[in-house]
């Protein structure tokens, strides 16, 4: 076999590998409505935090956190100054952010570790505070392989439940990051750093397909009712 006919084979070999990847992560599209109704649940630490070593990177716990979020985005690094530890970013919607009625006023893409919404017409469909507090990046560091390969299939559209930790990190060479707090902030520093602990893949029902009183059981059930 000659040069040219490895070549020709090393490359249909990669498109046809990157095919069906895309394929694998095709988006999907579920119904209209909120789909992810629930805000975060972030729980401060009930004891000292205990550092955690990953490879080259020191991590310290800040809090507890478990999200149910509509996946809006996804966007994989590979050779970043922190892609050794954070291998994806996930944009996550939640509340109004989760619904198709209004995601279908903005475009929505990432890049350069940030998530960016773009409306498409002057008039927002909520207020633009509501789009900050019901969306966000959120740097993902998966807690271990069987925890990277399930982050590493997640499609756009789904409706994903994750547990585990936001922690700060410092690399051996002084590259750190820091986790936001808060879900009110933006601009650099307002991404979540989350240490990810387990990843469920849930069934996207919008509550205006239930109606209200068996929502209201539904998410009680699943721990996500909380009072007002």
């Amino acid at each position: 076999m000659d040069l040219r006919a490895v070549l020709f084979t090393a490359l249909a070999a990669a498109g046809l590998w990157q095919a069906n990847t895309r394929w694998q992560l095709r988006p999907v599209h579920p119904r209209d409505g909120l789909i992810a109704p629930a805000d975060p649940l972030q729980t401060d630490l009930e004891a000292a935090p205990v550092t955690t070593t990953m490879g080259r990177w020191q991590l310290t716990p800040r809090a507890r956190y478990d999200i149910t979020a509509r996946v809006l985005s996804r966007e994989d690094y590979h050779f970043d100054l922190i892609s050794d530890l954070v291998p994806e970013d996930l944009a996550l919607g939640w509340g109004p952010m989760s619904d198709n009625r209004v995601l279908s006023a903005f475009t929505i893409s990432q890049g350069g570790r940030f998530y960016m919404w773009m409306p498409k017409q002057p008039e927002l469909p909520i207020p633009r505070q509501v789009v900050i507090e019901h969306s966000a990046n959120t740097h993902v560091i998966p807690a271990n392989r069987a925890t990277r390969r399930q982050l590493e299939r997640l499609r756009v559209g789904q409706v994903v439940h994750l547990t585990g930790f936001l922690v700060d990190g410092v690399r051996d060479d002084g590259a750190y990051i820091h986790t936001s707090m808060t879900r009110s902030d933006t601009g650099p520093g307002a991404c979540e750093v989350m240490l990810v602990e387990q990843v469920d893949v849930e069934q996207a029902v919008s509550r205006s397909e239930v109606p209200e009183p068996q929502a209201a059981a539904t998410l009680a059930k699943r721990g996500r009712l909380r009072a007002p």
